[in-house]
């Protein structure tokens, strides 16, 4: 596609802002400055994806998601994506390079961390607390709310009570019934899942039409990716927005100041985009990469890292998956693709189980056919093909559905993003490496989570119940390598995202995150993100800047 800031005019030779990086955290950011009438460069390694492209509506969807659209850009290979050497990791990282970022493939649970998660230092003696509270960040959740469309039903009892959802929520279908039964049978919280799907037509969005192939992208338009809730107005504030711009390097003048970045485009040439303040904005591996990319003779350690965080602390929600197979026809094929349900009836420490913190449960359909051979894997040769295979997905599809289990990440120094020494991108950049271990602490979470989930299915009259302990292909949620924390010397930024080390840099994805929760981080990034660049556009008349 041609690049939108190309027509009519060509970038400034020293961009007020940049911003790299186009996905979740960027586009909030790209539009609030703009809005402000700041102006603003973003530079974005991806492209436009248009919804003629996604694969939802087409017979195909599920056989291309085990390439084209496969989360993992390791497989999917995308001229835009870079390789991640995983081999000293557990869990695979996913993401994907795009306007949009991975909000184009993204599930769309919509879900605010809960109040313990800004201070579980202070509540369970582990990680760090926030540099801020959730009373501060809840002005932002709700304006994200009402921007995403998200859809959702208020006063869920494991929240305190706040502003309620622009829309009603999604069918829990059959599926959502049968599971409720069983937990109101065990005493157990559940709540419809909220999701920034819209459930009804949202001023130019439509209304879900129920796919199921939400993770493939969609096709309608129903699920809010910030290509469509941002870039549009963004772009009619005077935002500026490059694709195929790989960023090599974030450049810093004589005083140790950002001063903009090097970036390589879809042509190979290399460009120099100067700027008075620059945002990173890249998930927690991309940024990570970027800073320790960045070394010069005053960061011999890569950017910001002074206090050698850069990279270290990186959470990415071991996920486990516990799936019932039912005698009733439960039209489990049908979307969203995100959850109908959520509960957080384990989510709060209890030591007496020997371990700290807890997990958020959501309940996801089982797909199509193909989704169903996924399943398969550990059962013999004979039943995983041929007449077996064909008789036991008639007896599955549409007949069972999955609890899902995102455990916290308790944040760990050895679990890290650091560059591979040998592998490189397409551009010859080196490539991350991720050096990534689950603890004991998240096994034991997991274990007991998992038996709970059994306990759930029995309840509800499963037949036949499978679980995966810890899925390899889970890391969407890419946290905690550039930490944010009121001290210089054991945090990379401050509670604005602005670096402790470079005070015209600022961070606003999640790597800033000192904790990972254990829910969806995305309603978080974006509200953290709007909170950081609200602050930035009402005080950058006295912002430091290399200009």
């Amino acid at each position: 596609m041609t690049n939108l800031h190309l027509v009519n005019r060509s970038l400034p030779e020293v961009a007020e802002v940049l911003v790299v990086g186009a996905g979740a955290s960027g586009s909030v950011a790209v539009l609030e400055l703009a809005k402000n009438g700041v102006g603003v460069v973003c530079l974005e390694q991806g492209d436009w994806t248009p919804a003629s492209e996604f694969a939802g509506d087409k017979p195909e969807w599920e056989l291309v998601k085990q390439k084209q659209w496969h989360p993992n850009p390791n497989v999917r290979q995308n001229p835009a994506d870079y390789p991640i050497n995983t081999t000293e990791s557990d869990v695979n990282p996913l993401m994907f390079n795009a306007v949009g970022g991975s909000t184009i493939l993204y599930a769309a649970h919509w879900c605010r961390f809960l109040p313990s998660d800004f201070q579980v230092n202070t509540m369970d003696g582990v990680a760090d607390d926030w540099p801020f509270t959730y009373e501060d960040l809840v002005p932002y959740y709700e304006e994200m709310d009402r921007v995403m469309g998200t859809s959702g039903l208020g006063d869920d009892p494991a929240y305190p009570a706040g502003e309620g959802f622009p829309l009603p929520p999604l069918p829990i279908g059959k599926a959502g019934l049968k599971a409720a039964t069983g937990m109101n049978k065990l005493g157990w919280h559940w709540w419809p899942g909220p999701n920034a799907i819209a459930s009804k037509k949202y001023g130019d969005r439509p209304q879900c039409l129920r796919y199921g192939a939400c993770l493939t992208g969609c096709p309608a338009g129903a699920k809010a990716s910030t290509d469509l809730t941002h870039w549009p107005e963004a772009l009619e504030a005077g935002a500026q927005l490059v694709t195929g711009a790989r960023v090599r390097e974030i450049t810093v003048d004589e005083n140790g100041l950002a001063n903009g970045a090097i970036y390589i485009d879809r042509d190979g040439v290399e460009h120099h985009q100067k700027a008075g303040i620059v945002i990173l904005a890249g998930n927690g591996v991309g940024t990570a990469r970027l800073l320790l990319l960045s070394k010069s003779e005053k960061f011999p350690n890569g950017l910001a890292n002074s206090t050698d965080l850069v990279g270290r602390r990186l959470m990415m929600h071991p996920y486990a998956a516990v799936v019932g197979t039912y005698e009733d026809e439960l039209e489990s094929w049908l979307g969203p693709a995100g959850q109908l349900l959520q509960s957080m009836e384990f989510y709060e420490t209890d030591k007496s189980r020997g371990f700290v913190r807890g997990a958020k449960w959501n309940l996801m359909p089982s797909g199509g056919p193909l989704g169903m051979r996924s399943g398969y894997g550990g059962r013999p040769v004979e039943e995983s093909f041929g007449v077996n295979f064909h008789r036991n997905v008639k007896q599955v599809l549409g007949r069972s559905f999955e609890w899902g289990i995102i455990a916290e990440d308790l944040p760990d120094n050895s679990n890290r993003v650091i560059l591979d020494p040998d592998l490189t991108d397409s551009d010859g950049i080196p490539a991350p490496k991720l050096e990534y271990k689950s603890s004991e602490n998240t096994s034991k979470l997991i274990d007991f989570n998992v038996a709970r989930a059994i306990e759930a299915h029995e309840a509800a009259g499963a037949t036949s119940i499978s679980s995966t302990t810890l899925m390899r292909d889970c890391g969407w949620h890419l946290l905690g390598t550039a930490k944010m924390g009121n001290d210089p010397a054991d945090s990379v930024v401050d509670q604005w995202g602005r670096a402790h080390d470079v005070p015209n840099l600022f961070i606003i994805d999640g790597s800033v995150f000192p904790t990972s929760s254990g829910v969806n981080p995305t309603a978080t990034i974006m509200a953290n993100a709007l909170r950081s660049a609200r602050h930035l556009a009402q005080n950058i008349a006295t912002q430091v800047t290399s200009a």
